[in-house]
């Protein structure tokens, strides 16, 4: 009996020693220790559709890296390249931007079947440099960025599948008869900064892009406005040119126009229902030559006329009646650096009573002085429901200066909202 306790005691002893041990365990200790060589993570938008990971090693160039859970990507940037490396045959997304890369042979991308994003932008890479034909193959093509290059000519062929094609900061002066057609699914085509003038655009080169939503010719060589764009315009870009007029019926063909930035032209007169579209929200002519304002369309939201030659604001123009079913949006209007004298009617309060700022800067009354008027900033108090509905909208009424609007005067941003 004195053995058989004493190997009860062993063994309730052994249970708890075991009991113990579990019970101090984390599973996850295992989890939360970093590897001594840790790759960096790249965030993933949509975590529902990340690819699946493989279960066995990615083939990668050994220039470049291969996030382990995004085995469908390429990271070849910032690595000093000046050759395209071979792109295994599983990469969809390539990313070989800011490297010195001066050409575009086939070779590399022999194997590659279901290319669907490409981005060298920021290299060296000139038209007679890239083989004939090199992105036409990837039927599967969504997105090409190519900015920042030396490109003298508009590349082609491209694939049909192209939804977004940014080309600016390149040397492009002339598109051939063909270079757009065959294009059906572009919706964004970016080509600021370039070397385009009129007689490029003679052949009506956007005509054909039935889907085009957003149209970049900013910092160009212009004189007029582009013709025959097509009716699925909603983004208009040609700020930085010479457009010294604009015809009252140009825009009757675009009436999805939503923003339109001209901004540093010529403009000096425009045609009173120029601008009468249904859903134009943002309108920037600062920079110009106006002398008189112009109708303003109950969609719009914010107007940028700063640095003009207006000296007066005449609110019925803009406003020539007033519909209390179908109420102005005017929020924000920029007028600083004209030669204003005095602020704008109280009349413009009682047309667009949305406003909330009227920003009126210094002003150029007379040669090489400028004068400020008595409010450099008119702002106009919300109601409870209005000061509401701007938290809804995630809006701010903090002091605006005019630092603040130096960002107006950029192209618009290739990723839209």
């Amino acid at each position: 009996m004195a053995i058989l306790s004493q190997l009860s005691i062993i063994h309730l002893l052994w249970a708890a020693m075991v009991f113990c041990q579990y019970e101090d365990y984390d599973f996850e200790d295992e989890y939360d220790q970093e590897p001594d060589h840790q790759r960096p993570y790249y965030f993933n938008p949509n975590p529902q559709a990340e690819a699946p990971r493989f279960p066995f090693p990615v083939e990668c160039a050994r220039e470049c890296f291969c996030p382990p859970a995004f085995p469908l990507s390429m990271y070849c940037d910032h690595r000093n390249l000046k050759t395209i490396p071979n792109i295994p045959a599983h990469v969809q997304q390539l990313y070989l931007q800011n490297n010195y890369i001066e050409a575009v042979p086939a070779g590399p991308f022999t194997n590659v079947t279901f290319l669907r994003e490409i981005n060298l932008s920021h290299n060296k890479i000139k038209s007679h440099m890239i083989d004939h034909g090199v992105f036409a193959k990837f039927s599967n093509l969504v997105q090409l960025y190519l900015q920042h290059n030396e490109l003298e000519e508009f590349p082609f062929p491209l694939p049909s599948s192209l939804e977004r094609l940014l080309l600016g900061f390149n040397k492009i002066s002339q598109l051939s008869g063909n270079a757009l057609e065959g294009l059906p699914n572009i919706t964004m085509l970016d080509l600021c900064n370039n070397f385009l003038d009129d007689s490029v655009l003679k052949g009506k080169p956007f005509s054909n892009l039935k889907n085009l939503m957003q149209l970049n010719l900013c910092n160009n060589k212009l004189q007029t406005m582009p013709p025959d764009l097509p009716s699925s315009l909603m983004y208009l870009s040609l700020e930085n040119n010479s457009i010294s007029y604009i015809p009252e019926s140009y825009f009757h063909r675009l009436p999805k126009i939503i923003a339109l930035r001209m901004s540093h032209n010529n403009l000096q007169n425009i045609p009173r229902n120029t601008f009468n579209l249904p859903n134009l929200l943002e309108l920037n002519l600062g920079h110009n030559k106006l002398k008189q304002v112009f109708y303003i369309p109950r969609s719009l939201q914010h107007l940028y006329i700063e640095d003009n030659d207006l000296e007066i604001i005449n609110v019925t123009l803009m406003c020539p009646s007033f519909d209390p079913l179908n109420i102005n949006q005017l929020t924000y209007i920029r007028v600083d650096q004209n030669k204003l004298t005095n602020p704008i009617s109280t009349y413009a309060f009682f047309c667009f009573p949305h406003i909330r700022t009227i920003y009126y800067g210094e002003q150029n009354a007379s040669v090489n002085k400028s004068t400020q008027l008595r409010i450099p900033v008119f702002r106009r108090f919300l109601t409870p429901e209005e000061f509401d509905e701007a938290e809804d909208d995630h809006e701010t009424l903090d002091r605006e200066t005019e630092e603040d609007h130096e960002g107006e005067d950029n192209y618009f941003h290739p990723y839209f909202q």
